[in-house]
């Protein structure tokens, strides 16, 4: 039985997610929407460079390597036995856009996999059109002695939004300055 993005209830009652950021290299940032139920939804940041400059999707790759794939995660009963267990580091997805440009998505916490969005293979415009909600990448369940902390060193809404206004200040005041980092 397949847990569905829906049955979260992220599109409707936003006061029971916690929106959180990840600043990745290369501005190849991610969000995490984290339920009061523990689970969290993997998607893009808003300035992610996939969601900028109107590229277009080529093709959305689950298989990690030869012998991973994340469309092979299956999950069952109460505990969610089965699915693989992610770190911070774990590699969701490849995305690739007309450009040849690839970008490798992260799981960016601790968790259990619990599904990855299969609708986005089919129709890829989703992660460009919808990325919080039916664009979403993966949704992963942490440990429940980690949950209270997996979204510890994570940044803020207001944190985040402070790192892209350094980042638009520094590209409009010309080659003169150093660029805030990525």
């Amino acid at each position: 039985l397949a847990l569905t993005l829906s049955s979260c209830s992220f599109t409707s009652n936003r006061r029971t997610q916690t929106r959180v950021y990840i600043k990745g290299k290369n501005c190849e940032d991610q969000c995490v929407l984290q339920h009061s139920n523990r689970i969290c939804v993997i998607t893009l940041a808003e300035s992610h460079p996939i969601l900028q400059n109107g590229n277009t999707i080529k093709s959305i790759n689950y298989q990690i390597s030869a012998g991973c794939s994340r469309l092979q995660n299956k999950v069952s009963g109460k505990s969610k036995r089965g699915g693989q267990f992610l770190t911070e580091l774990a590699p969701l997805c490849r995305i690739t856009c007309t450009e040849g440009v690839e970008y490798t998505i992260y799981s960016c916490i601790r968790g259990r996999l619990l599904e990855v969005n299969e609708g986005i293979l089919e129709r890829p415009e989703l992660l460009l059109e919808k990325p919080s909600t039916e664009g979403y990448i993966a949704v992963i369940l942490p440990k429940l002695e980690e949950s209270k902390t997996v979204t510890n060193g994570l940044l803020s809404r207001e944190e985040y939004e402070n790192i892209l206004s350094k980042r638009t200040s520094s590209t409009q005041q010309g080659p003169k300055t150093e660029p805030e980092p990525c």
